[in-house]
């Protein structure tokens, strides 16, 4: 199970970024949903030059199962 519904709906780095946020969102506030927000940004900007297609499915396809295992612990 995702930890959203729209996991399956994600196909580009933008959609990732939005879904991403948006789990955040689910987190209780304080610094654990800021660890987490600045986690993303921070890879956003390391691969932000990626211009495989296939690397960037296989990162996508990692950063949502890595959202799942963060939300369900």
């Amino acid at each position: 199970m995702s930890p959203l519904p729209e996991a399956e709906l994600v196909r580009s780095s933008v959609q990732l970024y939005r879904y991403l946020l948006r789990c955040c969102r689910r987190l209780p506030p304080g610094p654990v949903r800021e660890h987490y927000r600045h986690a993303i940004r921070q890879s956003f900007k390391v691969h932000a030059d990626e211009d495989d297609p296939v690397r960037i499915q296989q990162i996508i396809k990692r950063a949502i199962e890595d959202a799942d295992w963060v939300m369900n612990k």
